[in-house]
Parts: structure tokens; C-alpha cells; sequence
């Protein structure tokens, strides 16, 4: 459920403030992420109390393999990139016409590359890649038939942002480099 929304957010982001916002949230919460593995580990390292029965099961929980915890960030910042990406390029092409098409095409692109790089990082050579796809290509369809159901709520909360913000970007002349921090 985190990952459909997280995509509804970021194309909120991206229709209201644009590309170069929705560029300095994915770091922010890829930062965000990455301090949680870090503290997930810390936590599984430090000696459990004495009367804890449940450090086999709070390490099972939490202690993510170094392949899960990279697959993990490496897909949320492809697929949240690309989410943002096809909205901002969409909407400048669309002339900020029909939102609705926009977000569901980029949730579906950014789901779709989300899914296929944590999948095959975390699971390559584990199990066929032909059932990798089959995972892919069914966790695409579940993702974007929930931005489809939350859609008309979405549509909502971005007309009343625009409305209260007085604000919608067009990111005409920006250059789409991800790593470039001085332009946020």
C-alpha cells in the first residue's frame, strides 16, 4: 500500500510544483529510507534484553539483506524518477490537460520499472526470471488499478493545491538530471 501512494504524492507533487520538487522529495525520502535500514540494522546488532523472547522473529522482521535493503532504494529512486518524469514531460506536451491520463501513464511506467528492478535485484537467480515478469507485470496492474480507484480523490486534492497555492508549474527549460542538486 506505501508504494501506490507514494506514486499519488508524487504526482501531486510534480502536477502542482513540478519536476525540480518532486526531485529534492524522492531524495528526501530515499535519505529517509536508507536511515531506516541503517537503524534497523543498528537496532538487530545491539544485544536484546534479557527477557526478550522475540529477537529470532524481530530480526526476521527487520533485518532486511544487504540485496533486499539495495534492491529496495535502487527501485524507489528509478521508478519515482521515471513516475516524475513522464508526468512533467506529459503535462508540458498536454498543456496541462487531462491530469487524469497523466498520473495513471506515469504511475504506470513507475511501477512498472519500481517492480522490475526490485524483483530482479532481490530475486535474481533465486527463482526463473519468467516468473520475475509474471511478479512485475502483476504487482504494475494491482498498483495502477489503485491509482485508477483513488483517482477521482486525487483529482480533487490537486485542484484544491493549485487553487490554494496559486500556483502550477510547467518545467519548460529545465534540464532532467536527477543528480543535479543546485537547481532545486
Amino acid at each position: 500500500m506505501i508504494f501506490p501512494i507514494s506514486y499519488i504524492i508524487n504526482d501531486v507533487i510534480t502536477e502542482v510544483w513540478g519536476f525540480r520538487k518532486a526531485k529534492l522529495l524522492i531524495w528526501c525520502g530515499f535519505g529517509m529510507n536508507f536511515l531506516a535500514i541503517i537503524f534497523f540494522q543498528l537496532a538487530i546488532l545491539i544485544p536484546a534484553a534479557s527477557f526478550w523472547e522475540h529477537q529470532n522473529a524481530f530480526t526476521t522482521v527487520l533485518g532486511s539483506t544487504p540485496r533486499i535493503a539495495l534492491a529496495s532504494l535502487m527501485a524507489f529512486l528509478t521508478g519515482s524518477f521515471i513516475n516524475a518524469y513522464i508526468m512533467s514531460k506529459m503535462k508540458i506536451a498536454s498543456k496541462g490537460k487531462n491530469f487524469s491520463l497523466r498520473a495513471i501513464v506515469s504511475t504506470l511506467f513507475g511501477e512498472m520499472a519500481d517492480s522490475f528492478v526490485f524483483l530482479t535485484i532481490f530475486l535474481l537467480f533465486v527463482i526463473p526470471f519468467k516468473e520475475i515478469i509474471f511478479m512485475v507485470m502483476f504487482q504494475t496492474v494491482a498498483k495502477s488499478a489503485y491509482e485508477i480507484m483513488i483517482l477521482p480523490v486525487t483529482v480533487r486534492v490537486v485542484k484544491k493545491i493549485k487553487k490554494l497555492e496559486k500556483t502550477d508549474v510547467y518545467d519548460n527549460n529545465i534540464k532532467y538530471n536527477i543528480f543535479s542538486m543546485k537547481d532545486i
